[in-house]
């Protein structure tokens, strides 16, 4: 018996109990780890993401102008690559020119940018992520991937799930997902991290809640 007979032998013995083709699999994983409420959800958001190494600010809706403002100067940043649909208050009080996000921006173009600001489809507590899904106020996959710095807005606690299974249940698979756990970092051999090599070297964070909720937590 040829050791291809063996594995099918194998196979066909570990599915004759199963009644046919559509016989459904039972999924017994846990839909989260813990019983935390929305506050202590968003707690644990803000430590999985400073623990990847991206820096994470909190502000109210008001207040988020002059915090962006204050972060792209911090920065340095002369250029600010904008999405279409980014809500255009948030960038009223930021001293750096706005570039429009175009379809025929090239990579080199991008690359001459110093910073781009977008919003996210969610954010998931447990591994610290930041989900894009090209929608207009994110833009294309390109502009999070090519500046060297990204800005991400995150509503809270609207936006922000404790688990990969509530996240998938917001998004929609046949969108462009791009699934950002800090800032881009890679390995070599011999474990020296290097930073920036196929994304920004960094990534900011911006909590956002509306001032209710924001004296709530305090």
């Amino acid at each position: 018996m040829s050791s291809r007979e063996r594995i099918l032998g194998r196979v066909r013995r570990a599915l004759s109990d199963v009644s046919g083709e559509d016989a459904p699999i039972e999924r017994t994983y846990l839909r989260e780890h813990g019983d935390r409420t929305v506050e202590e959800t968003v707690e644990l958001l803000a430590e999985n993401l400073a623990d990847y190494r991206a820096i994470v600010h909190r502000c109210t809706t008001a207040d988020l102008p002059s915090t962006l403002a204050g972060m792209l100067a911090a920065r340095g940043a002369k250029t600010v690559l904008v999405p279409p649909g980014l809500e255009p208050s948030w960038l009223t009080e930021a001293g750096a020119d706005q570039v429009p996000d175009r379809a025929g921006s090239t990579p080199h173009e991008l690359d001459r940018i110093d910073s781009v600001v977008t919003a996210c489809a969610v954010a998931i507590a447990e591994t610290g992520t930041i989900v894009l899904d090209g929608s207009p106020d994110q833009g294309r996959r390109r502009i999070t991937l090519v500046p060297d710095h990204h800005i991400c807005v995150v509503r809270v606690p609207d936006q922000v799930v404790s688990s990969v299974p509530q996240g998938l249940e917001r998004l929609d698979p046949v969108r462009p997902l791009t699934w950002i756990s800090g800032p881009s970092a890679t390995s070599d051999i011999e474990l020296d991290r290097v930073e920036g090599v196929h994304g920004p070297r960094t990534l900011e964070v911006v909590l956002v809640a509306d001032q209710a909720s924001a004296e709530v937590n305090s």
